[in-house]
């Protein structure tokens, strides 16, 4: 692989780079390093970052592949992303030229012998795998595309050789900068790190130890399916009617209508039986129940599953309405409550899981700090519930001291955030210094001129208007008002602004919109502009004031002033008055996904916030992420896209990179009339 342009972290190329890098920091020097996430793997994109000998890695941008090519996790070779970074190089007087090194998600190499030696261990019964994708991570069909990655890369940037790409071990990524990035950074006490994933190129599971800017790992399972990742993926599809990839969040929200408790739930005691819970916080998969480690899609069910859950539901099955998990069906199909339950069921098994690897890391490291990553780290719940678990009393029995854990997760802990993880740790090996704390995620391409958004809104069937500016306090304030003044009466409103988010999340830059203490803002949200499933929840957007007052912020999110509440990465448990105050983003467990807004990280969506709040009496939005049935919307022309697909959106504002704010709602025969009204009702009471 080498002669092709791949090199390993310990190669001679890659010694020699990583000196190379050296010296120019300590003379310094600023460095680039591109991160790179190349077919064959899902979730494609790239990802640049600025170094300095004083300041250390600064993320410039992490784009992704999904949103410029609207094809959800993709594996395709990410060339409108590559060209999105060339242009972000140029605008800054730079130019590909400049890259120092690229470095990829994935150890390719690695990776390739752990397919091969997973099938030789699992022979007989894995030799089918040589057919079909071992995990959706992985995409066979375009491994040859791959192995191209560094010609084709040089084509694209108009380079004569082939360009040298290091692999950078995948779960070292995942560690480095979820650690580096975290407020744990800082201090001598150990920071306690677990990479709990669907796969990576060697294992599923890898635990860490930073204490003193060093990170050394403690274990890896060495194993593609004794996975919590494949666990959940597996169960949440062939029982929900989802595939893989757009199943797990689904589930997790479904579960809240099940049984969670584990004396009464019918399936979680026989359902445990699944995994087998080792020595030393080791789990591994019950191979004489599960059959996703050689069969994962036509039959991943063994005869004992099959009796506890009934039979899985087939691939031609997914997406079927027929199949899909729906709360509305309680009333009237018999079994929705039975699917619900193996839902919770499927959830309780999988905290368990969670609490038992970490359990055992934090015995062995003695720290009370924690930063979890990994795809599994996106399900919020399972979060909340280590929280809970590793109290006081915990600590007190297992370290003999008086602490409690300490929790950290960044918003991209999925593969999306490998790429900078990529780039960020060969910073580390070059010898910069960790850079700062992460406080936000707005990093996925360019923020968009007068000139896209003008095209975009060229459409016929659309109308537009321009109605502000925020490039001024006063104009800022004066949209963030006008947006409130809209939900306030119940309209639902997307916002378009600055660059996308980075990760599964939207925060504020590509963001839905509605009146929390609106009753039926979900169903309507969920039936008329989502149209997807009525069990699904909506997530409140709060300051941190509000955040505090209806819901209980838990003191171990509290490191970097409620930080790990920045992301919608953890739920927390409603206070008693917000049910009634807030319905629309109280999720059937009480629970909901907080987002914290911070006025320095996004001045915009926290004026409106605090808008709100005079207009409704609290500072606390609807938030869903700006897409329909697809990535969330990345350019001017995918937003005005969303709104014609969505029948339901009464506007969508567009801020330049200038600040100059338009307004664009349905047209035509579509056009209800809503939002000229509230506009010149607006402007009449201003």
């Amino acid at each position: 692989m080498a002669r092709i342009g791949f090199h390993r972290i310990d190669s001679e190329f890659a010694v020699r780079k990583i000196a190379s890098i050296r010296e120019r920091l300590q003379r310094g020097e600023t460095v680039y390093i591109a991160g790179l996430a190349a077919s064959g793997t899902h979730n494609t994109g790239v990802a640049l970052i600025e170094v300095t000998r004083d300041g250390g890695p600064r993320i410039i941008v992490n784009n992704e592949e999904e949103r410029f090519s609207g094809n959800k996790h993709t594996t395709e070779y990410p060339r409108a992303s590559i060209e999105a970074m060339v242009e972000t190089l140029r605008q800054r007087g730079r130019s590909a030229g400049d890259i120092a090194a690229f470095v990829t998600t994935w150890d390719y190499p690695a990776l390739l012998a752990t397919i091969v030696r997973t099938v030789i261990e699992e022979a007989p019964d894995s030799l089918k795998l040589l057919t079909m994708p071992i995990t959706p991570a992985i995409d066979r069909r375009r491994m040859d595309q791959m192995l191209r990655t560094p010609k084709i890369l040089a084509r694209q940037l108009g380079l004569s050789d082939r360009v040298p790409l290091i692999c950078m071990p995948h779960h070292d990524n995942h560690a480095w900068f979820s650690y580096a990035a975290s407020p744990f950074a800082d201090g001598n006490e150990p920071v306690a790190i677990a990479v709990i994933d669907g796969t990576g190129d060697e294992g599923s599971i890898s635990l860490y130890v930073a204490k003193d800017g060093a990170m050394r790992r403690l274990y890896c399972n060495d194993s593609v399916f004794d996975s919590l990742g494949a666990f959940y993926s597996v169960i949440s599809s062939t029982q929900g009617g989802w595939t893989w990839l757009s199943s797990e969040g689904r589930y997790m929200g479904a579960a809240a209508w099940g049984d969670m408790n584990r004396a009464s739930n019918p399936y979680y005691i026989r359902l445990r039986e699944v995994l087998h819970f080792g020595a030393d916080g080791e789990i591994r998969l019950n191979r004489a129940m599960a059959n996703w480690y050689c069969d994962p899609y036509e039959h991943p069910y063994k005869a004992p599953l099959i009796d506890i859950l009934g039979p899985p539901l087939k691939p031609d099955q997914l997406w079927n309405p027929d199949a899909v998990l729906r709360v509305e069906d309680i009333e009237h199909r018999p079994d929705t409550q039975d699917r619900l339950d193996k839902a919770a069921a499927t959830q309780l098994v999988f905290e368990d899981a969670m609490i038992h690897v970490v359990d055992h890391l934090l015995r062995q490291t003695g720290a009370s700090r924690l930063v979890l990553t990994g795809g599994v780290a996106l399900n919020a719940v399972g979060n909340m519930r280590l929280l809970e678990h590793f109290d006081e009393a915990w600590f007190a029995q297992a370290q003999q001291r008086k602490a409690r854990l300490h929790l950290w997760v960044p918003p991209t802990p999925g593969d999306p955030g490998v790429t900078i993880g990529a780039a960020w740790l060969l910073a580390h090996l070059a010898g910069a210094p960790r850079g700062a704390a992460l406080t936000h995620a707005f990093y996925c391409g360019l923020p968009p001129t007068d000139q896209d958004i003008a095209t975009a809104l060229e459409a016929g069937d659309i109308a537009s208007q321009r109605i502000g500016d925020i490039s001024t306090p006063d104009g800022r304030d004066a949209i963030a008002d006008l947006m409130a003044f809209m939900v306030a009466h119940d309209s639902i409103i997307a916002l378009y602004q600055g660059a996308a988010e980075t990760g599964p999340r939207a925060l504020g830059h590509r963001s839905i919109f509605a009146n929390p203490c609106a009753p039926d803002a979900r169903e309507r949200l969920n039936e008329r502009v989502k149209y997807r499933e009525a069990i699904r929840p909506l997530a409140p957007m709060a300051t941190l004031e509000a955040a505090r007052e209806y819901f209980e912020l838990h003191e171990g999110a509290s490191d970097g002033n409620y930080n790990a509440y920045n992301y919608m990465v953890l739920t927390a448990h409603s206070k008693p008055p917000a049910r009634a105050k807030i319905p629309a983003v109280i999720h059937a467990d009480g629970t909901g996904r907080i987002q914290i807004v911070r006025e320095e990280d996004d001045p915009l969506t926290y004026a409106y916030l605090k808008a709100l709040g005079r207009r409704i009496g609290v500072e606390i939005s609807v938030n869903t992420s700006f897409n329909v049935a697809g990535p969330i919307a990345q350019t001017p022309q995918q937003a005005i896209d969303t709104l014609r697909r969505s029948k339901g959106l009464d506007a969508v504002l567009l801020v330049a990179d200038d600040g100059a704010v338009y307004a664009a709602w349905h047209g035509g025969e579509r056009d209800s009339g809503r939002f000229t009204g509230w506009l010149s009702e607006w402007k009449q009471r201003r």
